[in-house]
């Protein structure tokens, strides 16, 4: 197999599984929005960077202390910051709300695009980049979105402001496909 077909091959498999790692992330979004609907809506942005957060640094005191005193793994934590990560993107664009203001089946609509939009900017950066987040540990994962969130808690304290970065909504993408290769790697031997 020559170079450029092994390169084809990593692409299509990165695409496959992609996919199935956000669809994984979405039945569970989709469960929640079933016991209590877009109940999220309420949330201002800062608040779901702060639960980003508590999803991230539960991961890597996971990752550090080897073991779980409430018995959830780090997939689950993954699969979370994922679906954090599209309803920031989604608080951003849209607000927030003082109640309830969608239907669960638009927060799924919303959901896909912001998803389909996610496996875009990968796809984008895994062609230049060549797969390297395959040969990264999953805790660089953990440590980058760490990394993301309190770039975007300065962001946000600066009222959205930036003079050469990426805004927030950059950071939340990011955070979603560094996941989106946490639950890849978590469950590509299963």
């Amino acid at each position: 197999m020559s170079d450029n077909q092994e390169k084809h091959t990593g692409a299509k498999d990165t695409n496959a599984q992609f996919t199935e790692a956000i669809a994984m992330c979405r039945n569970v979004f989709a469960a929640k929005l079933g016991d209590y609907g877009p109940s999220w809506r309420i949330m201002r942005p800062e608040a779901i960077t702060d639960q980003l957060f508590i999803k991230a640094k539960r991961i890597r005191s996971l990752q550090t202390k080897g073991c779980s005193a409430v018995g959830e793994g780090i997939l689950p934590e993954f699969i979370a910051i994922v679906n954090y990560g599209i309803i920031g993107i989604i608080q951003l664009r849209r607000g927030f709300a003082d109640r309830k203001d969608m239907s669960s089946a638009e927060a799924l609509s919303l959901y896909d695009e912001i998803a389909a939009e996610a496996k875009s900017l990968m796809m984008a950066k895994n062609h230049d980049y060549d797969e390297a987040w395959r040969s990264m540990r999953v805790l660089s994962y953990v440590d980058l979105i760490l990394t993301k969130i309190e770039r975007t808690k300065e962001i946000e304290d600066h009222n959205g402001e930036t003079k050469v970065s990426e805004g927030i909504d950059s950071n939340y993408f990011d955070m979603i496909n560094y996941a989106v290769f946490g639950v890849v790697r978590l469950t590509e031997n299963d």
